[in-house]
């Protein structure tokens, strides 16, 4: 071997140890030195990469990136530190809640009528979640086409700092029980990879009760190779062309800080360098879209110039359906969000949340009702299209006049897989804070109303389990259980019903959202195996847009992962190796 052979051997091999150990100058959060907020940014800026969206994939992505390159992370919401909204699992919902302009949330609403969130901070909807943790099944990794030990890689990569097991209570405990009492099986123990039966899943949850976010992944950033910028909005993607039958090539973007003030950050010049969009499935298509990427009609309807006619851009979106069973307690039970988990045979993942959740919060003086609250939207006793701002007051104000035991007990339910339902994302208006028109099509597929119905049917034999005995009334009856959860507010003290619903109704009328939405920028449709943005130079896109089916029970794991993935196969491409 030659000597300039051998140097170029041990330079690929020390990059790698960087890339999976680390960097010795690596800062801890959240006092990261490279954290500015978008109005002390230049006017004018140049940078290898330019990644548009802190979130979940985005801050692993822009962390590895900034090893062997200079790096730009624009988020448009603020930092989650010093938030216990954000930061605490007892405040859970608070955020979710809080529909103020600086909200680490923004509520929107399908045309479905489902009240729905996306996040506006930095690392995403890992700020606002329940929290669970939980890799995507074998199957899955193979469908992708990822390479499989580089995924084990980036797993493990995120776990060493959000990832922690849980210490189950005598709520989760019981649904533990009850799942393999009705034959969800086998019991796998704790573990974060997905298999059929029932397991003990992660959580970003330590045991003090603080949230771990992808913010934190921003520990393993080179200080010295990354800048990320706070209430940073993009406006658009710029474009240009470098010959008459050339492909349009992005070199820039255009973004607002908090103060309205228009900033440009460009590319150096350099091949290798890019914009990668992790946005979001809702953001990134939109803003594809409002840089004018997308279905040339409505673009054109929308007076955007036309970039690239992709009418596969807002196509493909889809979002897992919830449906939940509220079950009051003769005991109380202990603060949970979901720890516990059964992945059935037909598609079904059953899942629970209890306790004092729906309590008040910290920072406010009235209760938050947690996961399952009127005040997040998730309205499950008013048919969707019937979720008004009226009803929600209604809802909230009934709740907050219940006697604190009408609140003891927990919910159990239920998410599909998949789904097969979909549907689309269109532009409302030309600015980038207004949320996009959504249609998700919940139930459209008949499978994903069958799976829906398998799951509450499991649903009713756990509540009527022996090993659930303790924590329901003897003389509840699960049809009144249903009829409760569905006619009732929230939670109630128990009644007697006579009467039962179809379980294919109960699905329909209780739809709501457990905040896994994705697509819109689907591989193989809008971007190609590499993320790359079909029929565009130096474009990607890398988040949950890109996913045709939901991975996991819970996506984070895998979106926290991909931004690692791609982090490392970007640079091993600019590299070489």
């Amino acid at each position: 071997m030659s000597t300039l052979g051998w140097w170029r051997l041990v330079y690929a091999a020390f990059a790698g140890f960087l890339l999976f150990h680390g960097f010795s100058a690596s800062e801890n959060a959240p006092n990261y030195s490279f954290m500015h907020n978008a109005t002390s940014a230049p006017f004018l800026s140049y940078y290898d990469y330019i990644v548009v969206g802190g979130g979940t994939a985005g801050c692993p992505l822009a962390a590895t990136l900034s090893h062997r390159a200079n790096v730009l992370l624009l988020e448009r919401g603020g930092s989650p530190y010093g938030d216990p909204n954000i930061t605490k699992l007892v405040n859970f919902g608070a955020s979710l809640s809080d529909l103020s302009p600086w909200s680490p949330s923004q509520r929107f609403i399908s045309t479905d009528g489902v009240i729905n969130s996306r996040a506006r901070v930095l690392g995403g909807g890992s700020c606002l979640n329940a929290g669970f943790y939980t890799r995507a099944s074998p199957e899955y990794i193979r469908q992708a086409g990822w390479d499989g030990r580089l995924v084990n890689q980036s797993y493990e990569w995120v776990e060493k700092l959000v990832a922690f097991e849980p210490h189950l209570g005598h709520w989760q405990s019981a649904v533990r029980n009850g799942l393999l009492e009705v034959g969800v099986v086998p019991f796998n123990g704790f573990t974060f990879d997905h298999i059929n039966g029932t397991k003990v899943g992660g959580t970003i949850f330590d045991e003090q009760g603080n949230r771990h976010t992808a913010a934190d992944l921003l520990e393993y950033a080179n200080p010295r190779g990354l800048t990320v910028l706070l209430y940073a909005t993009v406006q658009k993607i710029l474009f240009r062309f470098r010959g008459r039958r050339s492909r349009p090539e992005a070199y820039g973007v255009i973004f607002r800080d908090g103060s309205g003030i228009e900033h440009r950050a460009y590319l150096k010049y350099g091949f290798k360098n890019e914009i990668i969009i992790s946005a979001g499935a809702l953001g990134s298509p939109q803003l594809l879209m409002l840089s004018g990427v997308g279905p040339v009609a409505h673009l054109r309807a929308h007076n955007i110039p036309v970039v690239l006619d992709q009418p596969l851009v807002g196509q493909g979106m889809c979002d897992n359906p919830m449906n939940a069973v509220f079950v009051p307690s003769p005991i109380p039970v202990e603060v949970s969000l979901i720890e516990v988990v059964g992945i059935t045979h037909f598609g079904s993942y059953i899942e629970a949340a209890s306790g004092e959740t729906f309590s008040a919060s910290v920072t406010t003086t009235s209760r938050n009702y947690g996961m399952f609250s009127p005040k997040i939207g998730q309205l499950s006793t008013v048919p969707p299209k019937q979720r008004t701002p009226e009803a929600i007051a209604r809802s909230v104000e009934y709740l907050d006049n219940l006697d604190q035991a009408a609140l003891q007990g927990g919910f159990i339910l239920e998410k599909i897989m998949g789904p097969i339902s979909t549907g689309h994302l269109e532009l409302q208006t030309r600015n980038p804070d207004d949320n996009p028109s959504v249609t998700f099509n919940y139930f459209q597929h008949p499978l994903d109303l069958q799976r829906c119905v398998q799951g509450i049917q499991t649903i009713g034999k756990i509540v009527e389990s022996e090993s659930f005995s303790k924590f329901r009334y003897d003389y509840m009856s699960w049809p009144g259980l249903v009829n409760m959860t569905e006619h009732s507010p929230i939670n109630l003290l128990p009644r007697h019903y006579n009467s039962s619903i179809p379980l294919e109704t109960f699905c329909r009328d209780t739809v709501m959202t457990i905040w896994h939405y994705h697509g819109g920028c689907q591989v193989s449709r809008v971007v190609d195996p590499d993320y790359k943005v079909l029929g565009v130079e130096a474009l990607r896109v890398i988040d949950g847009s890109t996913f045709n089916y939901s991975p996991g029970t819970n996506p984070q794991a895998t979106v926290m992962m991909l931004g690692r993935y791609m982090g490392v196969k970007i640079l091993r491409e600019r590299l070489g190796n």
